[in-house]
């Protein structure tokens, strides 16, 4: 089978179209034949070697996370040859979804809905389940909690946007010229260029400020936070964690650091709200003989949404 690999860190000239062996099966996986694998900036960080001491540095390596296929073998689970189905690699430090065949466990995937193309379906897991456990961890909230929402036109933005709109949340979201359409059609209150007006500037102080940019910072966002008050943070540097447990002890503004992991419990919450009309933007579907190009363009940013890879 065809399959994206590297040999080495490096930018985008290193991935390489690649045969190899196609996977079996253990007793508690299925084998997908994948249609589309969506992008994620975790890829790239990875391949860069931004991660090195989680990922190693043994290669080959693959790339991709979330991905979208049929089922080829559904070994003992409940699926059955032939079912459209979505999920996520087990350890995206060590797999890859990008290739004409995965085998991944059968508890980290999912019926595709019906109304879902396979290039949106591939986009849900890894954006989808961020932003379930952001919300999550923004506790009780009302249309009284003023939330922003920094760098919110994106694949997590997309999601937490749109969940928050099915709370009648009071939802400020910042994000570029290409991305205030969109931001409002997902539910936001207000929305703010950033080429135009810096938030911090303004006068509106907020309960709750996820930076899903990772541009913006705890220290920054101070300046806009009520006394007691949280950032969340799903883009942390390693010594965020230890260090905001210990100095949300003594202070009014937390400091929150967001790590996710797929589980059904997340799952059903998002595909309940897809079922409700939670609309997913991919801004542009690239051929698998076109993967470089793809994460180039992924790379530059500015886009809407997600970009997919589509296998045929």
């Amino acid at each position: 089978m065809k399959a994206i690999a590297y040999q080495k860190f490096g930018n985008t000239e290193v991935l390489q179209t690649v045969e190899e062996t196609k996977p079996s099966i253990q007793s508690n996986q299925v084998l997908i034949k994948v249609k589309a694998v969506s992008i994620n900036p975790m890829d790239w960080k990875i391949r860069k070697g931004e991660m090195k001491l989680m990922s190693g540095s043994k290669f080959p390596k693959h790339t991709g996370v979330d991905f979208s296929g049929i089922i080829e073998d559904p070994g003992t689970s409940h699926f059955k040859k032939g079912d459209a189905v979505f999920g996520v690699v087990k350890n995206n430090m060590k797999e890859g979804a990008l290739a004409e065949y995965v085998a991944v466990s059968s508890s980290l995937v999912w019926k595709k809905p019906v109304q879902l193309s396979f290039s949106e379906a591939s986009s849900i897991p890894i954006v989808g389940i961020a932003a379930v456990t952001a919300l999550q961890k923004m506790g009780e909230i009302n249309p009284q909690t003023k939330i922003l929402v920094n760098g919110a036109t994106g694949g997590f933005g997309m999601f937490l946007l749109q969940l928050l709109k099915q709370q009648a949340a009071n939802v400020t979201a910042v994000t570029s010229t290409k991305g205030l359409e969109y931001a409002q059609k997902w539910g936001a209150s207000r929305v703010i260029d950033y080429t135009k007006v810096n938030v911090l500037t303004q006068a509106t102080i907020y309960d709750i400020i996820i930076d899903l940019s990772g541009k913006m910072g705890y220290a920054n966002a101070k300046r806009i936070m009520k006394p007691k008050s949280l950032f969340l943070n799903p883009v942390p540097q390693p010594i965020d964690i230890p260090v905001s447990l210990i100095k949300n002890l003594f202070r009014g503004k937390k400091h929150v650091v967001v790590l996710s992991s797929p589980s059904s419990k997340i799952m059903d919450v998002l595909l309940s709200a897809i079922e409700n009309g939670l609309q997913i933007e991919v801004n542009k579907v690239f051929p698998f003989e076109q993967t470089v190009e793809a994460y180039q363009y992924a790379e530059k940013g500015g886009f809407v949404g997600k970009l997919a890879i589509e296998i045929s």
